[in-house]
């Protein structure tokens, strides 16, 4: 295994093991405003969504919609309670069509300029060992999450093995993650579409007992994305262009931290909404559905919890 490999793995593991505990901002009650008064200060959008920054646009159809940067930063931060910079380098949200942030999954939609990431080991990739490595990172970092006050979190294990489309160039793959405390294994899929010389990313967090219903959604998502003419993974130019260094196996190491550390990952602050709980690090176990509801008014707090 390569250094560079071990480098991302290092970073993308270690350096989020225990992430700053901002104050939740108010919810959209606690600042006099109602959930669909909320929603309504959303404005989706469906069809064709154009990227600038990511020199990329996102054939969503009718079947998705887009919240754009604005309202996915309201989304993380004011409905789910993330620290503001979490939504920082944000390009927008997705979400299914006929949901919402309060009882769906929402893909947050990045760009990173990781330089070209060589695709050459494709069907050589050793991906159990790259698992291996991100469980002893995950488990080794467990002493300074307790230190701070968190729960222990462990890697189950792939709720879905990295898979390569070569023709579309997009890599998924999802994690099955388990915080001590939780009844619920948290699901964190990862959809990576690759470009002349950056990757756009879009995470998604559920709990696992949805695992068919997001599984399909992301093969979906990854079909949606299109670089721009000069953009596109075919457009690179070898010494001319930069270069990652690192091939699909550092992606997948990447992608843990870039998740975790950014905003719907390993152990960050979001949470799931409806009748699921995802990784709730930041509250305590017993206290998470008297968080939810605090924050939405939803329902019963007996009632919510028997039906979760």
């Amino acid at each position: 295994m390569s250094k560079a490999y071990r480098l991302l793995l290092s970073a993308a593991l270690l350096s989020v093991a225990v992430p700053a505990l901002a104050k939740a901002p108010p919810s959209p009650q606690e600042a006099g405003q109602s959930v669909e008064e909320f929603k309504k200060g959303l404005h989706p959008q469906t069809g064709t969504i154009t990227l600038p920054g990511a020199k990329a646009r996102l054939n969503l159809g009718q079947s998705y919609y887009f919240l754009g940067p604005d309202a996915a930063r309201k989304v993380l931060v004011d409905a789910w309670g993330n620290p503001a910079d979490a939504a920082d380098g944000v390009l927008g949200m997705i979400f299914p069509a006929g949901k919402d942030f309060a009882d769906s999954w929402g893909a947050v939609v990045t760009f990173e300029e990781t330089g070209h990431i060589t695709d050459e080991d494709a069907a050589s990739e050793d991906y159990a060992s790259v698992l291996k490595d991100m469980q002893k990172a995950t488990e080794e970092a467990n002493a300074d999450r307790v230190a701070a006050g968190y729960h222990k979190l462990h890697l189950a294990g792939w709720a879905q093995a990295p898979t390569y489309d070569s023709s579309k160039k997009v890599l998924v793959w999802a994690r099955d993650l388990a915080a001590e405390g939780e009844p619920e294994h948290s699901l964190n899929y990862d959809v990576r579409s690759l470009g002349r010389t950056g990757v756009l990313s879009l995470n998604m967090v559920d709990g696992m007992s949805n695992l068919s219903l997001v599984k399909a959604a992301a093969g979906q998502l990854g079909q949606t994305v299109q670089f721009d003419s000069g953009a596109r993974y075919a457009d690179f130019v070898p010494g001319t262009d930069s270069e990652a260094g690192y091939g699909l196996a550092g992606l997948v190491a990447a992608g843990a931290g870039v998740a975790a550390a950014k905003k719907v990952g390993l152990i960050g602050l979001i949470l799931a909404f409806g009748k699921k709980l995802a990784v709730l690090l930041a509250v305590a176990a017993g206290g998470a559905w008297k968080w939810l509801k605090g924050r939405f008014g939803k329902g019963d707090e007996d009632g919510d919890a028997s039906a979760a």
